[in-house]
């Protein structure tokens, strides 16, 4: 077995990005009429039944969930939306491959919301401010084609007992909000309470207090557990540390633990950011529509087999598998599997789509078929005569990250401080003479 030793990025302090409701947003961003008017997208293989609502049509009582029926009874005007995860997902990896412009380190968490570490950023880039303002551009680049270099007046939090900073950007349809504290869970929080186009910088020595103050909403619940709190008359995350830590334990077990540390500040969750392959895509297209389940099926497996001989994926084992497809009237479809465990043989890596081709079909026929794989983990269980290849990939992703670090301290600096050492005459009995330092390059 060949393995190839990755060291993970952590990052304490985190900036979560986050935008709600993003295949709305996405598709707002692809059809400008749509902003301002009330919308909702049709749940993927359930056409009539709604998986996300705008703002707007919320107003008339419109919820997701809602079959069309109700919906369109609430509201006449309403606009119904066919779903397309395609052109969503590609959408948010472009926006993440746009972050690693400001730093490495990046968590995608769920679709519109991504942590990205910022240790050491401020040596580069600036204040916590500047470094916002560098991810706002970035973001601005890929949703609106052009950055807006425009800004709008300071702005601050009102409440003098919370050191917060607050700015409003001048873009209007600026959908993100930006949260910048030590933690994933604290960055996540500041950027739920921060306006759309808006962001919210929460002081170390505050934090706790900041979070003491929050709804119990905020807290990664599922619905029953929440429920049973609130029940419980406990509306803050103050009213829950009030309770002893070992309540907890017993009550909600492992779960009830974690939701009290994050409660109290106590547990903060770095930011993880892994070194991996660039994702390996495998296309086919079809001359004929295809629906038939088993020829599916097939041309999947094909495609896998063709993805997993691509020598860029010597070394690792498939963690993560995206499948996308085009259909013959112009919509998309897609599914996405996490392997339990990782693996680079076809079969177990084509077991868990079945199960969710089975659960989700397409609706119509497809003409054209893409297999991705997006996530790996080091080592595989196969002798791979190329692993070196994968080596030479993650040794350029170390470089590329280094070569971006230079430029930014070039820029910040006007003029180079970063050198290396190279021998010049190896064999003198002088030290200063067997060296030489010369501006780094890489």
């Amino acid at each position: 077995m060949n393995s190839v030793p990755t060291a993970s990025l952590v990052s304490n302090n985190s900036v979560c990005v986050w935008i709600p409701t993003f295949p709305l947003r996405a598709e707002e961003r692809r059809r400008p009429e749509l902003v301002g008017k009330p919308t909702a997208l049709l749940e993927l293989g359930k056409t009539k039944q709604l998986s996300h609502v705008s703002s707007y049509a919320k107003r008339f009582g419109v919820k997701a969930g809602m079959s069309v029926g109700q919906a369109i009874g609430l509201c006449p005007p309403l606009i119904l939306v066919e779903s397309d995860p395609v052109y969503y997902d590609e959408t948010f990896n472009r926006l993440i491959h746009r972050l690693t412009r400001v730093t490495p380190v990046i968590e995608p968490d769920e679709l519109g919301r991504v942590y990205m570490g910022v240790d050491g950023t401020e040596r580069l880039i600036g204040s916590p401010k500047d470094v916002i303002r560098r991810i706002d551009k970035n973001l601005l680049s890929v949703w609106f084609g052009k950055p807006n270099t425009k800004r709008s007046s300071k702005r601050r939090w009102n409440k003098p007992d919370i050191a917060l900073q607050q700015q409003q950007f001048t873009e209007r349809h600026r959908p993100w909000r930006l949260g910048w504290a030590d933690g994933k869970f604290a960055s996540w929080v500041a950027a739920s309470k921060s306006p759309a186009g808006q962001f919210l910088i929460v002081d170390k020595t505050i934090q706790q207090e900041f979070l003491l103050k929050q709804r119990i909403r905020v807290l990664p619940l599922n619905a029953d557990t929440h429920q049973r709190l609130w029940q419980l008359g406990l509306k803050t995350l103050r009213d829950v540390t009030s309770l002893p830590r070992q309540s907890f334990q017993i009550q909600f077990g492992k779960e009830g633990v974690k939701l009290w540390d994050l409660a109290s500040g106590t547990h903060r969750e770095p930011v993880i950011g892994k070194e991996n392959p660039e994702p390996i895509v495998e296309s086919i297209h079809l001359a004929t529509p295809l629906s038939d389940r088993s020829l599916i099926a097939n041309a999947i497996e094909r495609l896998i087999e063709r993805a997993l001989r691509n020598p860029r994926r010597a070394g690792w084992r498939v963690r993560t598998l995206q499948v996308r497809a085009e259909l013959e009237y112009g919509a998309s479809w897609s599914l996405n599997a996490n392997v339990k465990d990782p693996s680079a043989t076809t079969a177990h890596l084509l077991a868990p789509l079945m199960v969710k081709l089975d659960r989700t079909p397409p609706a119509g026929g497809l003409t054209e078929i893409t297999v991705a794989l997006t996530a790996f983990t080091p080592g595989t269980k196969e002798l791979q005569l190329f692993a070196r290849d994968s080596v030479s990939s993650a040794r350029a992703g170390r470089r590329r990250a280094l070569r971006w670090a230079v430029r930014e301290i070039r820029t910040r600096l006007s003029k180079p401080m970063i050198h290396h050492i190279i021998e010049i005459h190896p064999w003198s009995r002088i030290p200063e003479r067997r060296y030489a330092l010369i501006d780094f390059d890489p």
